[in-house]
C-alpha cells in the first residue's frame, strides 16, 4: 500500500493555505499533492483512504528534537525516535547536535544523514553545533538546518558563552548582500549565573530548585546578549524554547525581522506546580516556570510574538530520570504528544486549528527555508496528518513508541490524534500501526 503511486483521500476537512476549511478531496501522485477539490479524478490504481469526516492537517514539522543518535542509543535511536515522530503526526524533524560524537564536523553530519538515510520512516535535517574552535565547519557544513549555540547548560565543547567568542560566530559583513546568514538558533541561558545560582542552592535535593537554580533572569540575560549580537550583523537568529515572561516581553518591544522565537507545548500547558507531582519527570532546560510566564508566552505566541511550535524532545530513561536531584538529566519526550496537546487547546477554544497548523508547521518551512512543505496545495509534497476532534483519548504509557517510554502528559485526556501519517505520499502510519518499510527524505534547507 505505502508505495502506491497515487492515493485518493476522500470525506476530509482539510485545511487550505488560507486558514479555511474545505470539505473534499486530496489526490497524490509520485509523493506531490496534485489536486485539491471538492471532488477529484484519480485513476484507477490510486489507493483510496476514507477520511470519514477527520481532519487533514500539514505534517508537523518538530524544529527541535534530540534523537540521542549515535553514541546515547539506550535513551533513544533515530528509528524509534522516527516511530514516534510518526505516531504523533510528525513527518519531519530538525535534530541537535549534542550526541556522541558531538554533530560539529562535516564528518559527523554526514554519518547522522547516513543513519537516518537507512532507519527513519519521517523526513531528518540536522543541526551543526558550535565550538570555540569549529567556525570554518560553521560556514560550510551542508546540509544543515543551522547553527546550535547552547550558551547554557551543557558543559565541554558545545558551551559557547564568551561574549568574543559568540561574536565570531555570529559575525557576517553588513555590507556584503551576498554575505553568509545560516540561522543560528541559541539556547539562551546565561550558564555564569547558573553557576552562582548553584552554589546558592548547593544540597538542596528538591526537584523544584531547578527553576530557582536557572531562573528567569538567567535566560534574560541570555537572550539580551543573543539579541544584541544578531542586531550587530543582521545575523539571522532563532531563539529556542522560549520560557519566561521577560523574554516575550524583550522580544514585543524589540524583535528585528530576522529574528524568530519558539516555545515548547510543556512551557505553555505545564509550571513550577508540575514537580509536585512529576519530581524529576518535570526537570527539563530551561526549566518550567511560572503559571503567569505561561500564560504570557500564550498571548506572545497568538499575538506572533512567538513565531512556531517546537518539542525538544529529550528523552532519558526512568532509572535516570529516578536519581536524587542534581543527578538526574533534564529533559522530557515530546513528539507523540506535542500535536494532540495543542488541538485539544484549540478544542478549548484557546486558539484555532488553524494556528496549531501554522505554529506546527507552516512557520517552520518558511524560517528554515524548507521547500514544498507546511501546507496543502498542488505542488506541495504529501506531507499530511488526518487526525480525529471528536475523540478524547488518555495518554497511556503503554501505547508511546518513544524507547524511554514515558510522557509528562500520562493520563490527559487528548483529542486531535493522528489517525494517518503520510510521508512523502507513502501511509507510515496508520490506525495505531507504523509501516517500518518507509523511508523518509533528508530534508533541503534555502535561505
Amino acid at each position: 500500500m505505502n508505495f502506491a503511486s497515487s492515493l485518493h483521500i476522500q470525506n476530509a476537512q482539510i485545511l487550505l493555505p488560507n486558514g479555511e476549511f474545505l470539505k473534499g478531496e486530496v489526490l497524490v501522485q509520485s509523493g506531490k499533492i496534485v489536486e485539491v477539490a471538492p471532488q477529484v479524478s484519480p485513476n484507477d490504481s490510486a489507493v483510496v483512504i476514507d477520511a470519514d469526516g477527520s481532519t487533514l492537517l500539514p505534517g508537523v514539522i518538530d524544529p527541535q528534537v534530540h534523537f540521542r543518535e549515535p553514541g546515547l542509543e539506550h535513551k533513544e535511536d533515530l528509528f524509534t525516535a522516527s516511530c514516534a515522530c510518526a505516531r504523533g503526526g510528525v513527518t519531519s524533524f530538525l535534530e541537535m547536535p549534542n550526541t556522541r560524537p558531538l554533530t560539529i564536523t562535516q564528518e559527523a553530519l554526514d554519518d547522522k544523514l547516513q543513519r537516518a538515510a537507512s532507519k527513519c520512516v519521517v523526513n531528518y535535517g540536522f543541526f551543526i553545533g558550535a565550538t570555540a574552535e569549529n567556525l570554518p565547519d560553521l560556514r560550510t557544513a551542508n546540509p544543515a538546518c543551522g547553527i546550535k549555540i547552547f550558551m547554557g547548560s551543557n558543559h565541554g565543547a558545545l558551551l559557547v558563552e564568551q561574549e568574543d567568542v559568540l561574536d565570531k560566530i555570529f559575525y557576517r559583513d553588513v555590507n556584503d548582500p551576498h554575505a553568509e546568514n545560516r540561522l543560528i538558533a541559541v539556547h539562551a541561558e546565561d550558564q555564569e549565573r547558573i553557576r552562582q545560582r548553584r552554589k546558592l542552592f548547593a544540597g538542596n535535593s528538591n526537584p523544584a530548585v531547578h527553576s530557582e537554580i536557572q531562573d528567569n533572569q538567567a535566560a534574560l540575560q541570555a537572550t539580551q546578549l543573543a539579541l544584541k549580537l544578531s542586531k550587530r550583523y543582521q545575523r539571522n537568529l532563532h531563539i529556542l524554547h522560549m520560557s519566561t515572561a521577560e523574554e516575550a516581553d524583550l522580544l514585543r518591544q524589540d524583535k528585528p525581522a530576522w529574528v524568530t522565537a519558539e516555545v515548547t507545548p510543556q512551557h505553555l500547558l505545564l509550571s513550577t506546580q508540575a514537580y509536585e507531582t512529576l519530581g524529576t519527570l518535570a526537570q527539563m532546560n530551561p526549566p518550567l516556570r511560572s503559571p503567569h510566564d505561561a500564560e504570557v508566552l500564550w498571548q506572545a505566541l497568538l499575538d506572533g510574538v512567538i513565531d512556531f511550535i517546537a518539542t525538544d524532545h529529550a528523552p532519558h530513561t526512568l532509572e535516570e530520570k529516578a536519581e536524587p536531584y542534581p543527578k538526574s538529566p533534564s529533559g522530557m519526550p515530546g513528539v507523540e504528544t506535542s500535536l494532540p496537546l495543542m488541538l485539544t487547546e484549540a478544542m478549548k477554544g484557546r486558539c484555532t486549528v488553524a494556528q496549531v497548523s501554522n505554529w506546527m508547521s507552516t512557520a517552520v518551512a518558511k524560517r528554515y527555508g524548507i521547500p514544498n512543505k507546511g501546507a496543502i496545495a498542488p505542488g506541495y509534497d504529501a506531507d499530511l496528518v488526518l487526525v480525529d476532534l471528536k475523540t478524547y483519548r488518555p495518554v497511556l504509557r503503554e501505547e508511546l513508541l518513544t524507547k524511554c517510554g514515558w510522557s509528562p502528559f500520562e493520563g490527559w485526556n487528548l483529542t486531535g490524534n493522528p489517525v494517518v501519517t503520510i510521508v512523502g505520499g507513502q501511509v507510515v502510519y496508520d490506525h495505531g500501526k507504523v509501516d517500518t518499510s518507509v523511508r523518509g527524505q533528508a530534508l533541503q534547507f534555502v535561505i
